[in-house]
This record gives structure tokens, C-alpha cells and sequence, in this order.
């Protein structure tokens, strides 16, 4: 039987010398292309911390709690309290932690002189009061280069002043952090991608410097970009590197079961922010401690859980009331838990 000879719409079509030294030319930028792909796609692939041995845990005051007071003292001159005030508030009611956040040092987004660092430091060891971590105010979501490198800078400052202050976390914002604005509104006609993608640039930046100081960069989910834990740990995870973690602000998860995304979140948490309310301030629904302890010691978590309560409008507050309730509160649930 003779063989048939393949039809012309069948046959292999052999490029002509021209095609292919063409083909052949592009090889190396798409090896090159599927390799940038891969990195990319190896970023996003966040692994958990690993942690050795059982959860320890301390409780820790974050400054912003007596914001009002604080604020009336540094920033006009009223009357007050300063940080060092803040840090005999917690050896006076057995709290472990204090994290002096910067914009509660005077002069901020400056560095305070070293004195007033070295002074806050001495003074919290003579109280037995650790440095649980420290904070700076940015702005990556903003179109704005200018004002992005400026708050780059900032965070870069404040990573040397966490560093002499032995502070191993320095919270940033992944958020507009301006009141009545969302991302949407400082970065027009932006796609979501493209902002996350310069923050993630931002945020490399901060990291890179942060390991030379031996300070580790915290992201918060504070705001309207990282509204669940899926954006948080995306978002580290472009970043890529051990020096940069998640701070998991429990009042902030803007989902339908905010215990979910603090569970997601958890493995990968550098420090936390445990608010009184999982759904944000002013509501009457509290956090359930006990459960988020569960949350906390199935990770395998160990260090500071800080504290934040907040001021409503038209409600009284007094953080001299209010904090040490919750830390006994926090305590309690840290006991229950063990």
C-alpha cells in the first residue's frame, strides 16, 4: 500500500532562515520574562514564621490609647502627660510592654535628639518596662512620588530611632491614614494592582534598611487598602523578605468574620493590635479574647500583644479606667488559654 504523502494544510511548515533567527533572538528576553513571572509568583507565596517551643506571651500598652492626653502635653503644651509618664503607668499597673509610638515624641515626623531616646530606653528598664515596638505615619497609597519618597524618608528615620530605643518591630501603614479619604481619592485612575505594587516597592525600600539596623517592618491593616487578611498577607508577601511581617489589628478586618481573617493573618504576625471591638471603634460589640487567644496559640505566636482602646464621640473615656480593665481582661484570657 503506498504511503500518502501529507496534504499542504497538514505539513510541518519549517521556518525560513529569516524566522528563524528571529524566534532564536527572542528566546533569551522570554526565559528572562517566565523568570521575573516566577519570582513574582514565589513573592506571593508567604511562608509562616516558624516558631520553636510554647507560646509566651506579654501584654503590652500601645501610646495612642491616651492619644488625647499625650497630644495635650507634647504637641501644645497643656496639661498632661509625656511618654516617661506613660511608662510608670504600666510599671505602676504590671504591664509588661509599652510602645512608644512615634508621633507621640515631640517634633515628630523629626527624630528626637538621642538624649530624649536614651532617657525613654534607661527609663523603662529601671521600670521593668519592656519596648514592645514603636510606630511611624505614612502614606503609600498616594499617586504622589514626591510625597511617597518623603514618607519613605520618614519611616527610614524612625527605623534608626526603633533601633536606638531597642524596639524590634517599627509599625508603617499600608493605608491613606487622612480622615474621610480612601485610596481611591489619592491615587486616581490608579488600578488596585498598580498601588500595591508601588507600596510593595515602598515597602522593600523601608525592609532593606530596617535589616541594617536590625529592625523588622510591620505592616498594620489600618484603613480601607488591607481590608482583609488575603490583602495583608499578599502584600507581605510581594515584599518577600524575613525583616517584614504582618501586625495584625484585630478592630480592622473589614469582612463578614473578622476571627477568620485574624486566623489567616496570625502565622504571620510580627506584633498585634488588639482593639476592644472586632468591628471598629464605637461599636458595642466586644472582642471575644478568649477566642482570639485560641486564635493566637494555634499559630504558635510568642512576644507582645499590644493593646489600643479608643475614644467614641459623645461616649466618656478614661484611659486611667479603661486600660488596666482590658489588660486584666487580656490577662485572663492569656491564662485561660494556657
Amino acid at each position: 500500500m503506498n504511503q500518502s504523502r501529507p496534504s499542504p494544510t497538514n505539513a510541518i511548515k519549517m521556518p525560513d532562515r529569516r524566522t528563524f533567527l528571529r524566534q532564536a533572538s527572542c528566546l533569551p528576553m522570554a526565559a528572562a520574562a517566565s523568570l521575573v513571572l516566577s519570582e513574582r509568583t514565589a513573592q506571593a507565596e508567604l511562608k509562616p514564621i516558624v516558631r520553636e517551643g510554647s507560646t509566651m506571651l506579654k501584654v503590652s500598652l500601645n501610646a495612642f490609647s491616651f492619644s488625647r492626653m499625650l497630644n495635650s502635653k507634647v504637641k501644645h503644651g497643656k496639661e498632661g502627660i509625656d511618654l516617661f509618664d506613660l511608662v510608670d503607668f504600666c510599671a505602676k499597673n504590671n504591664i509588661d510592654g509599652l510602645d512608644p509610638t512615634g508621633y507621640f515624641f515631640p517634633g515628630f515626623p523629626d527624630a528626637p535628639p538621642d538624649s530624649v531616646l536614651y532617657d525613654l530606653k534607661r527609663h523603662a528598664f529601671e521600670s521593668g518596662v519592656g519596648i514592645s515596638g514603636t510606630g511611624a505615619r505614612n502614606n503609600f497609597t498616594t499617586a504622589d512620588t514626591v510625597q511617597r519618597a518623603a514618607d519613605v524618608k520618614i519611616v527610614k528615620d524612625w527605623v534608626v530611632c526603633a533601633s536606638k530605643l531597642g524596639a524590634p518591630v517599627l509599625r508603617v501603614f499600608a493605608d491613606t491614614q487622612m480622615r474621610a479619604k480612601t485610596w481611591h481619592d489619592v491615587a486616581p485612575n490608579a488600578t488596585r494592582e498598580q498601588v500595591r505594587d508601588w507600596i510593595a516597592a515602598d515597602l522593600r525600600e523601608c525592609t532593606a534598611f530596617g535589616k541594617e539596623h536590625g529592625v523588622i517592618i510591620g505592616v498594620q491593616n489600618h484603613g480601607d487598602f488591607l481590608r482583609t487578611a488575603d490583602d495583608l498577607i499578599e502584600l507581605v508577601g510581594l515584599v518577600d523578605s524575613p525583616w517584614c511581617g504582618a501586625i495584625v489589628d484585630t478592630g480592622y478586618f473589614r469582612s463578614d468574620d473578622p476571627y477568620k481573617d485574624m486566623g489567616k493573618a496570625a502565622p504571620y504576625a510580627v506584633n498585634w493590635q488588639v482593639k476592644q471591638s472586632p468591628v471598629g471603634a464605637g461599636s458595642d460589640v466586644k472582642l471575644d479574647l478568649t477566642r482570639l487567644l485560641r486564635i493566637v496559640r494555634a499559630s504558635h505566636y510568642s512576644g507582645y500583644l499590644p493593646i489600643e482602646t479608643l475614644s467614641v464621640r459623645d461616649k466618656p473615656y478614661d484611659p486611667y479606667q479603661i486600660v488596666p480593665g482590658f489588660v486584666q481582661e487580656l490577662k485572663q484570657a492569656i491564662a485561660a488559654t494556657a
